[in-house]
């Protein structure tokens, strides 16, 4: 759930389970795209219409994304910090850096405290294509 693939899971779960209505438009687009993660995404933080049924999902990720960050800053004593990275973390950068996402972050019990010392980056770069790049030039046969 705690990946892109999972976001269509959690609408299904919403729309299906929970009731949350599906518009047309939003439905023909969602089965139509090669990557409805995308999709979901894009119509959940729209700032003119966000659909309702994108929007809650893109909250309920988000929640279960901070309660996992919060779960290995602890179980790794990460007080150097966490850092999200890939493209659900920079698409959905505008709802993580909401309040909601370090209140979840630091709902651990008794080490809330703790976790609240903790900064939570967002890694905005292709930071991967740009190591394994450095990785390539450093081990290539021309040095």
């Amino acid at each position: 759930m705690c990946s892109g693939i999972g976001i269509p899971h959690i609408y299904g779960y919403l729309r299906d389970v929970e009731g949350i209505p599906e518009t047309s438009e939003v439905a023909t687009l969602v089965a139509s795209a090669g990557d409805p993660s995308v999709v979901i995404i894009n119509q959940g933080v729209d700032p003119a219409k966000p659909s309702k049924l994108c929007a809650t999902t893109i909250e309920l990720f988000v929640s279960i994304l901070a309660a996992e960050a919060g779960n290995l800053a602890v179980k790794f004593l990460a007080t150097g910090g966490v850092y999200l990275a890939g493209g659900v973390a920079v698409h959905t950068l505008q709802i993580v850096k909401q309040p909601a996402f370090m209140e979840r972050f630091k709902r651990e019990g008794r080490f809330a405290d703790l976790l609240g010392r903790i900064p939570v980056h967002v890694v905005v770069t292709r930071a991967g294509l740009a190591g394994a790049a450095a990785f390539g030039l450093e081990n290539s046969e021309l040095n």
